[in-house]
Parts: C-alpha cells; structure tokens; sequence
C-alpha cells in the first residue's frame, strides 16, 4: 500500500481554503494514489459489460457452440454425403491443437503448463486414445441414428461412468444413487424400441461414444490425480488434441483412404465442403472453449445442468431441422432419461454432503 501524503499550506495562499481557520498553517490530507490493480479495475468498470450480461452470452455461446457442432456433423456426414467421420474428427482434433496453442500462448486465457515427465507424457496419450474412440463413435453415430436419439443414448453417460468407476476402483455409491440409474437405462430402453429410424450398428457405436466419454472422465480421474500432474483442462486439450490426431491418422488412412485429395477434388466443383469443414472444426473447438467459459464464470454443477437441457434442446432443434419422425414413446422415454439424470446428480450431491 502507498501512504498517505500530506501537504502543508500556508494559510490564505490558497483563496479556496476556509478563511476562517485559526492556525497558522493547515495540513490537507492528499488520498493515496491507487495501486495498479485498483486503477485497472477502476479503468475496466466503464469498458467491461454487465457481470450478469456476459455470463448470459457464454451460456448463450454454449449452447448454440454444442448443439452447433452435433447439427453441422449430422450434416455433414447424413445428408451432405461426407462419409468420412474418422477424418473429420482428426480435422476437429487439429483445430482444437491450433486454436488452443494461440488461446494459451498468445491471448493467455489460462497460465500455460508443461507435460512434466515421461510418465505424465503416457498417461496423456492413454486418455486421448480414449478420446479418439468416444469422439470418432459419436460421429459415426450420426450417420446412422437421429440427432435425438443420439442425444437420448448420450444422457446415459452417468450410468456408464457409475460401472467404471465400481470396476476400475471399486468405488460404491449409495443405493439412493444406484436407484436414480434405473429410469435412465428404462427411458432408453423405451426410447430403443419405439424409434422410427433406428439403426443397430449406429445403436452400437453410440453407446461406444458414450461408454468412453465416461471411461475418460473415470480415468482422468486416476492417472492425473498428484498436484504435479494435474492440468487445467484447456491445457490438457492442447497436448491431447495434436496426440489424438496422430492417433486418427494411420485409422484413416487405412479405413477411410487418401480423404485429402478426395476432399480436395470434391472442393474443385464444390467449394462448400471446405466451408463446412473449416466451420465445424472451428466450432468443435468453441464447444471445449464454452465449456472452460461456462465452469469459469458458473461452477461445474451448472454445466451439468446446461448439459441435461442441451440434449433436451438438441433433439427438438434436430428434429424440427431435419424432420425425422419422433413417437410419443420416444419421446417419453428420452424425458424419462433426463429426469434419471437429475435425479442421480441430486442423489450424488446428497451423498457427497453425507459423506463430508
């Protein structure tokens, strides 16, 4: 802190000070003068939006970012005819490597961190190979399966995660949690047998997606647990996004072929495609951005709220875009997952207070 500075004056030098004073001299107190950080935060009142306002646009940003990239993707690889989800992932994967390295480096939006060991260096590629399976088997899934119900099978992911965690650390809940998981495999279940258009392999790599999206979150939890080699979630998307494209590289070029010079070829009489590509990778991106953002000025519970009314969002978007046929017991099993999962983010905070 800088002290305050006084300044003496002698009396009637200044026509502005009190005539009537009776001493000889009089001491005016000078405020400090304000540090750096309080100038700054001075500065920023006038030029800075609402609090409240700018949490509504990153919320905003959130939703249209996520429900952006499943629309753009079922575009893409269903109705376009891009039939190539291994390469589109790896192109996702090489914008979110890009992006992240000027988000970190140039604009600082988080403190930026390094891989520490060699060690560290493996546990990171365990999980972007994991990575690389959930992403790629959402993305096939979309081929094959509506948006709804792709979203409907993804909001299964807390039962997933509640099996990997009993089998890989035999970690029990409370039984209060395990019986808030019995509506969401029931509304699936219900959701399964009265879809119009479903698929069984498209099923299949849906319920891979959303298995390894919670095998992830399982296994990120235990490989990165030591405070040396925790990484903030954008930096851990900048090491694991340029791994998990060198992952996709030797599947697609195998599986899919030489994708680049098709694409190329398609974008001489097509220019559109490249167009699309850019922009879905570049939202595909945004949706980790809004992510970090939303958990930044909220808190994680909120995200998994927003994440529930997402997928709710989602469905009535795609349908309303796409128009693929929706029955009533569809739609009754999809709500009935939903409400499983808010029951079981109820119970888990319940059980969490009860253990602490």
């Amino acid at each position: 802190m800088v002290e305050a500075q006084t300044w003496t004056t002698r009396r009637m030098s200044n026509p502005r000070l009190d005539s009537t004073a009776t001493a000889d001299h009089q001491v005016l107190d000078i405020p400090a003068t304000p540090t750096g950080d309080v100038r700054n935060s001075i500065y920023n009142v006038g030029s800075s939006i609402s609090p409240n306002i700018l949490t509504a646009l990153i919320i905003a940003s959130w939703f249209m970012s996520n429900i952006g990239v499943l629309l753009l993707n079922k575009y893409l690889l269903s109705i376009y005819g891009y039939r190539y989800p291994i390469f589109l992932t790896m192109i996702h994967m090489i914008s979110c490597a890009c992006y992240s390295y000027v988000a970190i480096n140039f604009l600082e939006i988080v403190p930026r961190q390094h891989i520490s060991s060699r060690k560290q260096f493996f546990k990171i590629l365990a999980l972007s190979a994991i990575f690389c399976f959930s992403v790629v088997c959402g993305n096939t899934s979309l081929r094959y399966i509506p948006v709804s119900f792709n979203q409907a099978i993804g909001a299964t992911t807390p039962f997933f995660t509640a099996i990997f965690a009993f089998i890989i650390t035999c970690k029990k809940e409370s039984a209060e949690v395990y019986f808030a998981l019995l509506p969401v495999v029931f509304g699936i279940v219900l959701a399964s047998n009265s879809e119009p258009l479903f698929n069984l392999f498209g099923f299949l790599v849906c319920i891979g997606s959303t298995s390894g999206r919670a095998l992830k979150s399982v296994v990120q939890g235990i490989l990165l647990t030591s405070e040396a080699e925790k990484l903030h979630s954008m930096n851990l998307l900048l090491y694991m996004a340029p791994m998990a494209a060198m992952i996709l590289l030797p599947f697609t070029l195998y599986i899919e072929g030489n994708v680049a010079r098709i694409t190329l070829e398609k974008a001489r009489t097509d220019s559109f495609v490249i167009f699309l590509l850019l922009g879905n990778a570049t939202v595909a991106y945004l949706v980790n951005l809004t992510n970090f953002l939303v958990t930044k000025h909220t808190s994680a519970l909120t995200l998994q709220v927003l994440g529930n009314a997402k997928a709710a969002m989602a469905a009535f978007v795609s349908v309303m875009i796409f128009r693929n046929p929706v029955t009533v017991m569809g739609a009754t099993g999809f709500a009935v997952t939903v409400m499983g999962v808010v029951l079981y983010s109820e119970a888990k905070k319940r059980s969490k207070v009860t253990t602490h």
